[in-house]
């Protein structure tokens, strides 16, 4: 049916409707079934990206996806292996001698600690289990780890508890984890315990780095914990979607692209005669 006397919120609910059945479509594919032009259909979808109902994609739009529990880490521990080293590297470049450091719970940031071991007199706090437990005993660096409520799925502790611990101390820089992020929702989490530590560790530090890959991004869950614009600098991971890069840093977030190692073909092997 063709939609072009239709009023706009009409049609963005029937592209919403159509997003349903293919979770992403071209701008060509709209503007054909809904019966409108190229023009109707870029201004239907920047609406409803501003909204956070979809995701804006090279020549098209995709549904954003709502998430509802978060998997527990070991799960977690497996998925995108290669984009989160490359974000470890990229934020660890930022660690400097005599800092004091805030690691947040998660497997991204988990994997900056190997990268640690040269740095002097630095002071590292956490709340996640596995990252204390890999920095017990090492040389020259003082350890805090945030107390609270376990969070056993995740190894982490959480909640008000862990907040307050979080606002009695000066961090030089804060680095954050998600399980969701997108321009229009910000930073979300299904667990909402988890909103009042990262936001006390934004407000106790001069910085604030978000560690974010790619494949989560376009995805929201019900509890918002912070804008993008909230933090000083995002850092994900190249397969981030080049249009969904200029939709972030059109907010004026300092975003980081890190780049993934790829393999190289192999050349074919040429038979003997």
């Amino acid at each position: 049916m063709g939609s072009a006397h239709v009023i706009p919120e009409q049609r963005q609910h029937q592209i919403l409707e159509l997003l349903h059945h293919e979770p992403v479509l071209s701008y060509h594919q709209l503007a054909e079934t809904l019966g409108v032009s190229h023009m109707t259909v870029r201004r239907d979808a920047a609406a409803l990206a501003e909204l956070g109902r979809v995701r804006l994609t090279q020549g098209g739009v995709a549904a954003a996806h709502s998430m509802g529990a978060e998997p527990p880490r070991r799960d977690k521990a497996t998925v995108n292996t290669d984009a989160k080293e490359a974000i470890s590297r990229a934020a660890a470049e930022l660690v400097e001698d005599s800092m004091a450091i805030y690691l947040d719970a998660g497997t991204t940031i988990s994997a900056m600690v190997p990268l640690l071991g040269s740095r002097r007199d630095l002071t590292v706090v956490t709340n996640d289990l596995s990252t204390a437990t890999a920095l017990l005993g090492h040389p020259g660096m003082d350890l805090i780890m945030v107390g609270g409520r376990v969070d056993q799925p995740n190894h982490s502790t959480v909640g008000r508890l862990a907040a307050q611990t979080l606002a009695e101390l000066s961090l030089d820089v804060a680095f954050l984890s998600c399980s969701s992020w997108d321009a229009g929702h910000g930073v979300t989490t299904p667990v909402e315990a988890k909103i009042d530590p990262k936001r006390t560790a934004i407000a106790s530090a001069s910085r604030s780095v978000l560690m974010a890959d790619s494949a989560k991004f376009g995805s929201f869950a019900r509890h918002r914990v912070l804008r993008l614009t909230d933090v000083d600098r995002i850092i994900t991971d190249d397969g981030l979607d080049p249009s969904d890069a200029e939709r972030v840093a059109a907010l004026g977030v300092d975003l980081v692209r890190a780049t993934v190692p790829r393999p190289r073909p192999s050349r074919p092997r040429l038979s003997r005669p």
